[in-house]
């Protein structure tokens, strides 16, 4: 997020934010999701962590609501930045996610059917979830300008 002047026009521009729509819903949510490997196993070595990658990419074409936006990971976790529309439960993506990923995942590298052996998943049963938000002074900023830029006083963009 960031403020700027407009040199073309006389406005200020407040924050830059990707706005998605919905039928009766315009949202901006973001979260990080950091999922653990069962047992803190380092199974995430460059091979597995790029297919990772892949098939979280390939996740927009059975979940279109579902947008991840950047993956990275360590040998025993990964990080995602991905944004849901608020009708759909953090939780029940997390499950998505975990489940599509560790099929495809023991699918694709047979040893992970030997590190987890007995075992559907890959995943801890825990995650991490934290929501990327606006900057607050950015909120108070726009929300102070409202009522002069309703009534024409003030020149407004948000781009």
């Amino acid at each position: 997020m960031k403020e700027s002047h407009c040199p073309s026009k006389s406005a200020t521009v407040i924050a830059y934010m990707e706005y998605r729509h919905q039928g009766h819903c315009v949202y901006q949510t973001q979260y990080h999701l950091v999922l653990v490997s069962k047992y803190r196993r380092s199974i995430f070595n460059p091979g597995v962590l790029a297919y990772l990658i892949d098939i979280l990419k390939r996740t927009k074409e059975y979940y279109p609501e579902i947008e991840i936006e950047k993956v990275n990971g360590d040998q025993d976790h990964v990080h995602l930045l991905l944004s849901i529309p608020p009708k759909l439960a953090v939780g029940k993506v997390v499950g998505i996610i975990k489940a599509n990923t560790a099929k495809a995942l023991k699918d694709k590298f047979p040893f992970l059917k030997n590190v987890y052996w007995g075992t559907p998943g890959i995943w801890s049963d825990g995650y991490f979830i934290s929501t990327v938000g606006l900057n607050e002074e950015v909120v108070k900023k726009y929300i102070d300008l409202q009522g002069r830029t309703d009534s024409g006083q003030a020149n407004l963009v948000l781009a």
